[in-house]
């Protein structure tokens, strides 16, 4: 590895909507343990943490940045730069966000970029392959990691291998990059022992990623140098400049600058990589039971053969099916044969063409404060179960459309109800009629759990004026 810190640069804006009804906008597959008992974004983290890298900056979406850095928390990975996307332009930005920050600092930094959703078998072979790959960018090339493949795969795009690089061996030049192709053709690039799948992950320095771009994306370059200029601290994230960001192009990495430059570069790997792309993707990485079914969760087979079966909720029971996928969440079900798996976004678009919430978000609501659920709805009324973490605490708020009653059924909760105070313990309430201003907060040691009715002629979550709010939400 190398003697100079590799800042890793990870890349956390998508939303996953091929692995729905489990992955949504609100809360996406790089927040999920999907693989192991990790999120798939700790484990990205965790690949690129020790004494060889400096602290992570990850771009992610603004709306996810309170959990972002949760969970890099939870995995010990500590000092991240958190750069929050106000709006998404697709991976050239981000990186290029990322490396006018680091120029700031050093221009020949080394930049490591990386998905924050992608699954990986093989670390140490990852880090040999990485180490081949710091050889080539020293020499001022944009080097890809191009994985092996194992099968005609139509769903990852190519990369053409060609002559070696002598300054770095086990690396080679860029002959070419092939868009995604039909069967035929991926089983005719295979075939030649020159092609490999193209992965997404990148290093180059930060000199060489911004001259490239300068020569081949510079309107990119510029909206990010304005929208980095104008960035400003919220809290401990740095959220660039809205306006700047919002005017640049929407466009990837490999379009920008890696089908372009003259200084692509590839190192083959083998590494048990997957993009985690779909469902039928977690079965070939799950574990499987002697008939070849992946069962997670509160599952039962019965004559099943070759299935995933995930059910993070009720009972799921599947019976003499073969080759299906069936996923089962609080508020959905989907039920499909393994060969339709790239088409569940089809089912994502019509939610969303009809406006249902389930296109994109979870009953169970995640917030920097802890989360909430839905439990009943019903005409003028509303049940939720509400979670606090230790030392957390909602807005100072009032509504114009509804009355609470909170009951405490677990911890304690401090509770400000206009010139109030007041300390509510474990089975006891609260009323909080309409229009007074309140505030909600855990002064304990363990999560605080209560249950709250809302009553009222509107119930929705945008009837929330914030007054006063430790997150900085006003």
């Amino acid at each position: 590895m190398s003697d100079l810190q590799i800042i890793p640069v990870i890349l956390s804006g998508g939303s996953g909507t091929r692995l729905w009804p489990v992955s949504r906008e609100s809360f996406p597959k790089q927040l999920w343990p999907l693989t192991s008992k990790h999120s798939l974004l700790q484990e990205t983290a965790l690949r690129a943490n020790g004494p060889a890298f400096a602290p992570p900056i990850v771009v992610c979406n603004q709306e996810h940045r309170f959990l972002i850095a949760e969970h890099l928390r939870a995995a010990g990975v500590h000092g991240a730069r958190i750069v929050l996307e106000p709006i998404g332009r697709n991976s050239a930005p981000a990186i290029a966000a990322a490396a006018v920050l680091a120029a700031q600092d050093n221009p020949d930094a080394l930049l490591w970029m990386l998905a924050a959703d992608h699954a990986i078998a093989d670390v140490p072979a990852l880090h040999q392959a990485l180490d081949t790959a710091l050889d080539a960018a020293r020499a001022g090339c944009i080097v890809t990691f191009g994985m092996r493949p194992t099968r005609p795969e139509t769903g990852y795009g190519y990369i053409a291998s060609g002559d070696p690089l002598p300054e770095a061996p086990g690396a080679y030049a860029v002959s070419r990059f092939v868009e995604k192709p039909d069967a035929a053709a991926a089983a005719r690039l295979i075939a030649d022992g020159r092609h490999l799948w193209n992965s997404g992950m990148f290093v180059f320095t930060v000199r060489t990623l911004l001259n490239e771009m300068e020569t081949h994306a510079p309107d990119v370059l510029t909206a990010v140098q304005r929208a980095v200029a104008g960035r400003h601290a919220d809290l401990d994230f740095i959220r660039l400049d809205e306006a700047a960001f919002t005017a640049c192009p929407s466009i990837s990495l490999d379009y920008a600058v890696a089908e372009r430059t003259s200084r692509a570069a590839v190192v083959p790997a083998d590494l048990g990589w997957s993009d985690v792309g779909s469902w039928s993707a977690l079965w070939e990485l799950g574990e499987r039971d002697a008939a070849g079914n992946v069962a997670v969760g509160d599952v039962l087979l019965e004559n099943a053969q070759d299935c995933y079966v995930r059910s993070d909720g009720m009972l799921a029971a599947v019976v003499g099916l073969r080759d299906a996928v069936v996923v089962v969440t609080e508020d959905a079900v989907l039920a499909m044969h393994r060969d339709q798996a790239q088409d569940v976004k089809r089912v994502v678009d019509r939610l969303k063409a009809v406006g249902r919430h389930e296109a994109v978000a979870h009953n169970r609501v995640y917030r920097p404060w802890g989360f909430f659920e839905t439990l009943i709805e019903g005409d003028r009324f509303q049940v939720k179960r509400i979670v606090v973490v230790p030392g957390g605490g909602l807005s100072l708020q009032k509504h114009f459309h509804r009355a609470e009653h909170w009951v405490v059924v677990n911890g304690t909760a401090k509770v400000t109800r206009d010139e109030e105070e007041m300390i509510v313990r474990e089975n006891e309430s609260v009323y909080l009629p309409l229009g007074c201003v309140h505030r909600l907060e855990n002064p304990g040691k363990i999560p605080l759990t209560l249950i709250e009715v809302q009553s009222g002629a509107y119930l929705g979550e945008d009837d929330i004026v914030r007054l006063d709010d430790i997150y900085g939400r006003i």
